[in-house]
Order: C-alpha cells, then sequence, then structure tokens
C-alpha cells in the first residue's frame, strides 16, 4: 500500500531544487553559481577564505597547473561602490575577477579586471583578468590556506558539531 505513493515523492523531489538554501545571501548565491560553472572549467574552490588578516575572499579557486584565482561578488551598486578592500585581494592571486548578476551596471566595474556574470546556479566568463603569477613562496602560502580551509570545511559538513580556531 506504501509503495503506492513512491512515485509521487519521486516526483516532487524532481521539481524541487534541493540544493537551493533561502537563507543564502545575495552574494552567497552568486559565489555557488560561480563555483559551479568553475568546477566546469576544471577549477576546484572555497568560499570566505582568508588570505591575511583584514581580508577575506568571496571566492578562491584552484587550477588544474596550480593557478589561484579569487572572485570577489558583488550583489548590488552599493555592496561594490563600498568595497576599499579589493586592490588587496591582487597580490594574493594569479587572476581576479568581478562576479556580479545581469542586472549590474558593469560599466562601474575597473576594466583592468576579470568580469563574470552569474546567478544561485552557473556563471559565464565575460572579460579574463589579466594574469600576475604568483611568487613561488607566495604561492605555497596560498596553497596550504586554501587546502587547511577546504579540509575544515569537509570536516565541518561531516560533524556540525566541529568546533573551528580560524
Amino acid at each position: 500500500m506504501a509503495l503506492r505513493y513512491v512515485h509521487l515523492l519521486f516526483m516532487v523531489l524532481a521539481m524541487s531544487d534541493l540544493s537551493y538554501s533561502p537563507s543564502l545571501m545575495p552574494g552567497q548565491l552568486l559565489a555557488r553559481g560561480v563555483s559551479r560553472a568553475l568546477r566546469g572549467h576544471d577549477f576546484v574552490s572555497v568560499e570566505e577564505l582568508v588570505p591575511t588578516s583584514g581580508l577575506r575572499v568571496d571566492v578562491m579557486a584552484l587550477g588544474p597547473k596550480g593557478e589561484i584565482w579569487i572572485v570577489e561578488c558583488k550583489s548590488s551598486r552599493a555592496d561594490f561602490q563600498s568595497d576599499s578592500k579589493w586592490r588587496g585581494y591582487l597580490e594574493w592571486s594569479d587572476r581576479f575577477f568581478w562576479a556580479v548578476d545581469s542586472d549590474f551596471p558593469t560599466e562601474l566595474l575597473p576594466e583592468e579586471t576579470g568580469l563574470i556574470l552569474a546567478d544561485a546556479y552557473d556563471a559565464e566568463i565575460i572579460r579574463m583578468g589579466p594574469e600576475t603569477r604568483l611568487a613561488a613562496a607566495r604561492r605555497k602560502v596560498m596553497m596550504q590556506k586554501f587546502a587547511r580551509h577546504a579540509a575544515v570545511r569537509a570536516q565541518a559538513a561531516r560533524d556540525p558539531g566541529f568546533i573551528t580556531a580560524f
């Protein structure tokens, strides 16, 4: 008798987006779309990584050849105009990008930076940021920070009671 309604359950699950979380802020939704799209370019990413004291990047991506990209997600004009720290991110990556939605006035963004149009589900690289390769010592530090950050996030996902010292 209970099996009679299994097909209805599958239909409901197929129609719902289980990955959507209404508690995510607009910038976090952009970061999710960016991370999904970068995975299609063989990049893995982490969100909200701290490269150095006083800076927190929205998305840091690691490419298949060790490339390090930083993506700052801006959900509005006010969000962009209030960001005075973004130039500090340039020295921590090989390429820097802004990620914005299709309604964002992209003419505000500096032309010497990369541009990604994104939503909560996907993104497209519109303009590549110029490449400025990191020095070997800085790259090593960033790779270690990336690995530790990813490991802490993975552990927290497996163990919700896990307390991090970061």
